[in-house]
């Protein structure tokens, strides 16, 4: 009978020469599939066709939380428009630029697409600003019943998700990515920073939750990881202004304004990476040139101003998501306290095999052993926007607050 799923010793010597020959055109800075550090000693099926951070990114797409991208605001929440972005996107974007980038500079465009497409996973329910009330909250819930301040950050989240909760595998190198993409902080040069253990990866990861702040100053440990956070930038920068103009934020004339790396969201990306591989090719760093980054920088300041400056756009979540993440996050914590099993934390949280052996006693399931703070603040940062406002109408939290959400429809443009 032949054997349809096993190859033979002259495949697997032709594979091995395919590996080696492509490793070999990688640039001297680039991470190697040997370098990968990993917690467990695994070889994955078929590791022969998937090196270490090619696995990564299948652990990472095959996640029980990717698929939420779709439903997580990148910028603008309460719009039923097809053609403004999702998260989902903008991490796909991310990854093409990133490796783009890394393509002409010979990077390992396996680590590439890993870091950009689990860069977002710790992303909360209506983008930055959702971000900043959970963070608000849970600053709240651990003074009060800890004694201690603590900070929630995306990124970090995002790294959490994988290290723990998920308990992905993935290599250090992709987490060191993740954590550190800081695609918020602008910055002209870009160099990574040495990170050899999961000790000190732990370490640090703690620390960005006891330290106010603390996770800005963080930088990957691969020069993979510093393209895909450069790419961050590029890729919102253009595309919040082209959802800027769709969603009628701006006007055309506005939209078109002279910019040195240009104003549409193509220019504005083919100008800026032209110009880092430029500057970058053969160097174990990521620079742009100053009038450049001055420009990119000055776009991406002026893009804030009018999305977080805009009192129509940001009207709901200070007065519908804010008061709202409040109530959920006190009834959920309520409900951990109590053992309250027919609360959707435990029926859609807890009580799921993968996320709730995280928080359980291995020998003992009922026995939850992490902080309530911790397992509120992870559900409400899984949640998708629609779930989020779903969960708060099950939970009765505020009906008539619900009832003044208003969505611009398709038809209003």
């Amino acid at each position: 009978m032949a054997d349809y799923f096993t190859f033979t010793p002259g495949e697997e010597r032709y594979l091995e020469e395919v590996t080696r020959d492509q490793e070999a055109l990688l640039s001297p800075y680039a991470a190697r599939s040997a370098d990968a550090v990993r917690v467990r000693d695994h070889v994955p099926n078929f590791a022969i066709i998937r090196p270490p951070y090619t696995y990564d990114t299948d652990r990472i797409i095959h996640s029980p939380y990717y698929n939420r991208y779709t439903d997580k605001t990148q910028v603008f929440s309460f719009y039923r428009n097809d053609d403004l972005s999702r998260r989902a996107l903008h991490v796909q974007l991310v990854s093409k630029i990133a490796k783009t980038i890394g393509r002409a500079l010979r990077l390992n465009l396996d680590l590439i697409e890993s870091i950009a497409l689990g860069h977002d996973m710790g992303h909360t329910p209506f983008g930055h600003k959702g971000e900043m009330f959970l963070s608000e909250k849970y600053q709240e819930g651990c003074l009060r019943r800890r004694g201690q301040e603590c900070w929630f950050n995306h990124n970090v989240h995002s790294a959490r998700v994988f290290r723990y909760i998920l308990d992905s595998d993935l290599t250090l190198q992709t987490l060191s990515g993740i954590l550190c993409h800081n695609g918020e902080k602008v910055c002209q040069n870009y160099a990574p920073a040495p990170m050899d253990t999961f000790a000190a990866f732990d370490k640090t990861l703690e620390r960005c939750y006891t330290e106010k702040g603390f996770h800005k100053s963080l930088r990957p440990n691969t020069l993979e990881g510093c393209v895909v956070r450069v790419s961050d930038m590029i890729a919102y920068a253009g595309r919040d202004r082209q959802d800027l103009y769709k969603a009628r934020l701006i006007t055309e004339k506005k939209f078109k304004e002279s910019r040195l790396i240009g104003t549409s969201n193509s220019k504005i990306i083919s100008n800026v990476v032209v110009d880092l591989v430029k500057n970058s090719i053969g160097q174990p760093f990521l620079s742009m040139d100053r009038e450049v980054f001055d420009d990119l920088a000055d776009l991406i300041r002026e893009n804030n101003e009018i999305i977080y400056g805009n009192e129509e756009l940001n009207r709901p979540y200070f007065t519908i998501v804010k008061p709202l993440m409040g109530l959920l996050y006190d009834r959920l914590a309520e409900d951990v306290e109590a053992r309250n099993d027919a609360s959707p934390v435990f029926r859609h949280y807890l009580d799921d095999r993968i996320p709730g052996l995280f928080y359980r006693d291995p020998e003992e399931w009922d026995h939850i052993t992490a902080p309530t703070d911790e397992i509120v603040t992870d559900f409400i940062a899984s949640m998708t926007d629609d779930y989020f406002i779903d969960i708060c109408r099950y939970l009765h939290l505020d009906d008539a607050l619900l009832d003044t959400l208003h969505y611009h429809e398709y038809f209003d443009f």
